[in-house]
């Protein structure tokens, strides 16, 4: 086997990629990337060689694509070509290859700018982008080109979605899904379950082994409201409906005041839902309640009671020992009001916060913490 031959470093970008590492689940993205290269590598063989109807047996035996290093700059893979120096045509499988990379590297770009996929991959090609990139999440992006400003073929879940779909052989997709729901239906003799989402449509999935003690308690918990966290990959029609969940990766049972579980039960509230008055909760505001509850809430802490307000805010409670704590919660300003109450002595004290601000979080956790028997 030669020296790797400098073949592809795409710069990985995101606030996980920041500290020059790559998730470990993103490595099974390369592997369906290799797979890809070596078949659109062929398709460039047959259309070269129009008077042969395959390629030739063990066309790419001795050629083989590996991770030889990860560079600076956010989180840059190199992966490098092997070529076995035995081989026939060592120099045209090369030549393949990379023209097979420029192929793909084309066909990111023109789903980026708008333009036709079709002059750079065949629709069975397309095909592998369901499994390319389905691990990167919102703000995160593959750049396959990066030297190249203007057109650094940059893959994210937009560009994922625009290639996979542009073969009319594919009608769904799979994503990677975070999913918080009941449990109202398990099949022992069939292997499945039922998870039933905030806004009560039922998904069917595989009762896996490793799964089944939780997802059991989970059903037997069902009128009691016990919810759990479930992880995998979800399979979404065209119009972006969930239709089965393909593969659980996690599971687990969620506490009953789990606050991204409550939130997303107010989805499904339409104005006029507090006899015929009240607000409902603005989409954009739960998503940004949640996120900032999950990065900003320590897991030790007792999580409030939450519930809807009439002007469509949130209103987050705890009763801890003598103290009343509340906090109502402007989801477009993203302004809260915080209030305590002492029952013994009634003494009342409030203060607003920005919940934008990291001060404000560490302040507001610094209040509770001692409250809920924790040091200050």
């Amino acid at each position: 086997m030669s020296d790797p031959i400098p073949f592809l470093s795409p710069r990985m970008v995101g606030q996980r990629f920041e500290q020059h590492s790559i998730p470990l689940e993103m490595l099974k993205d390369f592997a369906a990337l290799e797979e890809m290269l070596i078949e659109v590598a062929k398709w460039h063989y047959l259309k070269d060689h129009p008077e042969r109807k395959r390629t030739p047996k063990g066309f790419t035996d001795g050629v083989s694509l590996k991770l030889t290093g990860v560079e600076d700059g956010s989180a840059v893979p190199k992966i490098g070509l092997f070529v076995a120096s035995a081989m026939l045509f060592p120099d045209e499988n090369q030549f393949l290859l990379e023209k097979a990379r420029d192929s793909v590297i084309a066909a990111i770009n023109a789903a980026e700018h708008d333009e036709p996929i079709d002059p750079h991959l065949s629709e069975m090609h397309l095909a592998y982008f369901d499994r390319i990139g389905r691990g990167l999440r919102e703000g995160e992006a593959i750049e396959f080109n990066p030297n190249n400003r203007d057109r650094p073929a940059r893959l994210n879940k937009v560009t994922r979605r625009k290639l996979t779909l542009a073969s009319t052989q594919i009608q769904e997709l799979t994503e990677e899904v975070t999913l918080r729901g009941r449990i109202p239906e398990v099949d022992k003799e069939k292997l499945t379950f039922h998870l039933q989402l905030p806004e009560g449509n039922r998904v069917p999935a595989s009762l896996e082994s490793q799964h089944r003690e939780k997802i059991l308690e989970a059903f037997t918990g069902y009128d009691a409201g016990t919810r759990v966290l479930l992880q995998g990959i979800g399979r979404f029609n065209r119009q972006e409906r969930l239709q089965r969940i393909e593969s659980v990766e996690h599971l687990g049972l969620l506490d009953p005041n789990d606050v991204a579980a409550r939130l997303d039960e107010f989805r499904s509230l339409q104005n006029g839902w507090l006899d015929g008055k009240g607000l409902a909760p603005a989409p954009a505001g739960l998503d940004w309640l949640t996120t900032s509850f999950e990065n900003s809430y320590p897991d030790d802490l007792p999580l409030p009671y939450v519930y809807p307000t009439a002007e469509g805010g949130v209103q987050a409670e705890w009763t801890l020992g003598q103290h009343e704590l509340s906090l109502e919660i402007d989801l477009r300003s993203h302004q809260g009001q915080w209030h305590v109450l002492d029952l013994l002595t009634q003494a009342v004290s409030s203060r607003d916060i920005h919940l934008d601000g990291v001060d404000d979080w560490t302040w507001l956790v610094q209040q509770i913490r001692p409250l809920a028997g924790g040091q200050p």
